[in-house]
């Protein structure tokens, strides 16, 4: 089997070694001819585009949701709007069994093209939209699009790296990811401040069109040697596969959790900083000032898991966020359940950017043992974190009591869940490869 990664460094990416070893890199292609590849830099700048594609359809919209309200005349604080994300999501979690057994049969690059033009196609479909239930249905259509690029990066970084330069790279990736949330809301902003608010739905559709052209340049990184055929027979045994890999069913079960961290964090901050602390017109600033640290933590484990590997990163990270851990529910139970207000923030701002830097590298984890299937598991992997991480992230914030209380012991037991799944594995043996 034959594994696409860089011979010397993450960035240099213009050629590929041959050799027969099943661990080596091998840059030939199968006619003898040398491949034409974009620069290893340019690689990883357009995976971090296409990851982005979903951040951007959601955070894009938010300074519009007012406009919405009245547009489809719901009352001022109707909770309605928020249908745009849920129903994004769901598309998102079904999306991947479209495109992810397709790569593995077809390669990647038609099944990203597929996928980017049903995320233009959606978007300038919802900006016609003559309802808001036509919105709605428009919006899962729309997350089914973009699981395309959202899946299929994953699987193109599986293709071309392993081990701990695939952890690295995708600690990079997500510290990159994380500064969208804190520029598209003010470009969100802009576009509804200059031009009529549907302006939101056009815009992430023209940064899908600039990406379908520019992904022309991407060359095709599934082996020839790992195709397999697309039947419901084929499709059926690598899932089986997936689901009878012990590393990557753990490792999936811990990235889940982690994302539950996240998305009850994201899905329960605005009425805690409204509600409980009546700093909602400061919300946007708070919560990019924490996705800044969230950024410099991947960066941070970037650079560790190159120097410590994936097993004593993890060990450490646990370890660190164990104590953030109980430092969040002390924090939580004092002042009933209204603590300070700044020590709250430090409480989250250590907890949350653990758990959320953890999660690329044990999906990493995950990934590693089926790379000849990594179409199809990269579906599996993401359909199940994001479905079973929205569902845990509801959860978590629909217990809201006007305290932080259950926001505290619902992100301390998700990452406790989380964290006895790696140590349970880690104290197994070593990750596999």
């Amino acid at each position: 089997m034959r594994i696409y990664r860089p011979d010397h460094s993450l960035f240099p990416y213009s050629e590929r070694v041959v050799s027969s070893s099943p661990r080596t890199t091998d840059i030939e292609t199968t006619s003898g001819e040398r491949a034409s590849h974009a620069e290893g830099r340019e690689f990883i700048v357009l995976m971090i585009a296409l990851m982005a594609c979903g951040a951007i359809a959601i955070d894009l919209l938010l300074p519009a949701f007012p406009d919405m309200r009245r547009e489809f005349g719901m009352d001022p604080d109707s909770t309605q709007v928020s249908w745009l994300i849920t129903s994004f999501f769901l598309g998102m979690a079904f999306g991947p069994w479209l495109y992810g057994p397709a790569s593995d049969r077809f390669g990647r690059r038609a099944p990203l093209a597929a996928g980017l033009c049903l995320y233009i196609a959606a978007g300038v479909a919802a900006s016609f939209a003559p309802s808001w239930k036509w919105v709605i249905i428009i919006r899962f259509v729309w997350g089914v699009g973009a699981a395309a690029p959202r899946s299929l990066s994953t699987a193109m970084i599986r293709d071309r790296y392993e081990g701990t330069q695939m952890a690295r790279l995708m600690s990079m990736i997500t510290a990159v990811f994380l500064l969208v949330p804190i520029f598209a809301p003010s470009i969100g902003a802009g576009l509804v401040a200059i031009l009529p608010w549907r302006a939101v739905f056009w815009f992430p559709s023209l940064i899908g069109a600039i990406l379908l052209i520019w992904t022309r340049r991407l060359p095709e990184t599934l082996d020839p040697a790992n195709r397999r055929p697309f039947t419901w027979r084929a499709v059926g045994s690598a899932g089986r596969e997936v689901l009878s890999t012990r590393q990557t069913v753990v490792y999936g079960i811990a990235t889940t959790f982690l994302f539950g961290v996240m998305t009850t964090y994201l899905s329960g901050s605005e009425v805690i900083i409204e509600d409980v602390y009546d700093y909602g017109v400061w919300f946007p600033l708070i919560f990019g000032v924490i996705a800044v640290v969230f950024a410099l933590n991947s960066l941070n484990n970037a650079r560790l898991v190159r120097t410590h590997g994936i097993e004593a990163l993890v060990r450490r990270i646990v370890f660190v966020g164990t104590g953030s851990s109980i430092l969040m529910l002390i924090v939580a139970f004092s002042g009933d359940g209204r603590p300070n207000f700044w020590v709250f923030c430090i409480a989250v701002a250590l907890l949350i950017p653990i758990a959320q830097g953890l999660a690329p590298i044990c999906n990493t984890a995950a990934m590693m043992p089926v790379p000849h299937i990594a179409g199809t598991a990269s579906a599996l992997l993401l359909t199940v974190t994001t479905a079973g991480g929205s569902l845990l992230g509801g959860l978590g914030s629909s217990a809201f009591d006007g305290t932080i209380q259950p926001f505290a012991l619902y992100v301390v037991g998700y990452f406790a869940v989380a964290t006895t799944l790696i140590i349970w594995m880690t104290g197994r043996g070593r990750i596999t490869n």
